[in-house]
């Protein structure tokens, strides 16, 4: 089969497709035929060595977690899913080293969710990792209807997908974001302020009486910030900044696989509730291309590459 792979830690230069042989799979997962795989940064800052205290890479590796497809083997004991069931999964296990740019790819059940027929395999497979870290980040911010967050980077990945549950379950909702991204936010149902100077003013100016949660999708200035715009008894969650937790007493969140939790985001994006933005598409062969324009930091949605 055609795969990515990276033999050494580097940039995108260090990107190729070779042959590689089909996976073999445990009794609790199934190999699935890649229909599509979305990038995200953490993709990179792994493939470029940032991230070697936290998980171990075994060259030669192919990268990214997110995929959609359908299942074209299942193991001893999967009762959840049965060859020709299309998926879509966050397929992170504890080593980098089988990811999912390629034309298939072993994925454990509890990692994965079917696919409803509503959801294009490329809205699928940007949903998983960028869906799952909202919704724990959320869940674990204990935000609940009536309440007033803030959402910083709320027009990336996760901070969109973020704004819209947050909508969803009732909350009022402030995001952060360039001046650019305001109308968008809008459209999601979010109150905009833009980053940088006067940020706080900004922000304690919609919500006089300061923000129940804060949730940080950018670190830095969100987690310094934090104190000022928390109402009493307010809490943050961060998933960049263990200070968030170290000194602010709030959330530290590590996303996590969850074959319910992605099942619910995918019954969501089918019905509307949560829209998944791309931004772009790119083949296998341009998959080093396609790194290069996520690391710019200048898209608005998720890159897919469809195989």
């Amino acid at each position: 089969m055609r795969a990515v792979v990276y033999e050494e830690f580097g940039g995108a230069d260090v990107l190729r497709v070779v042959d590689r042989p089909e996976p073999h799979i445990g009794a609790d997962a199934v190999v699935v035929k890649v229909a599509a795989a979305s990038l995200n940064p953490v993709d990179y800052k792994i493939r470029e060595g940032y991230l070697r205290g936290l998980m171990d890479v075994h060259f030669p590796a192919v990268p990214a977690w997110d995929v959609s497809g359908t299942v074209v083997k299942a193991g001893l004991d999967t009762p959840e899913l049965q060859v020709g069931d299309e998926v879509l999964a966050y397929a992170r296990k504890d080593v980098v080293q089988d990811g999912t740019l390629a034309e298939y790819v072993a994925v454990p059940v509890r990692t994965a969710a079917k696919k409803p027929a509503g959801l294009s395999f490329e809205e699928a497979a940007a949903l998983p990792l960028a869906g799952l870290t909202a919704l724990q980040s959320i869940r674990r911010a204990g935000l609940a209807e009536g309440q007033t967050v803030l959402v910083h980077a709320a027009a990336g990945g996760v901070g969109s997908i973020a704004v819209q549950l947050a909508v969803h379950a009732g909350a009022r909702v402030v995001g952060t974001a360039s001046e650019r991204n305001h109308d968008y936010l809008r459209s999601l149902g979010a109150e905009p302020v833009a980053y940088g100077d006067g940020l706080v003013e900004a922000a304690r100016a919609a919500v006089a009486g300061g923000f129940d949660v804060v949730l940080d999708y950018v670190g830095g200035q969100a987690v310094e910030t934090a104190p000022a715009l928390l109402r009493p008894g307010g809490t943050i969650a961060s998933i960049t900044d263990a200070r968030a937790r170290d000194e602010l007493g709030g959330q530290y969140v590590w996303v996590r696989p969850d074959s319910a939790d992605l099942a619910h985001l995918a019954d969501l994006a089918a019905r509307g509730v949560v829209k998944v933005e791309i931004a772009a598409t790119y083949p296998l062969e341009e998959t080093a291309e396609a790194y290069r324009a996520l690391e710019t930091g200048h898209t608005r949605g998720k890159i897919v590459v469809t195989v």
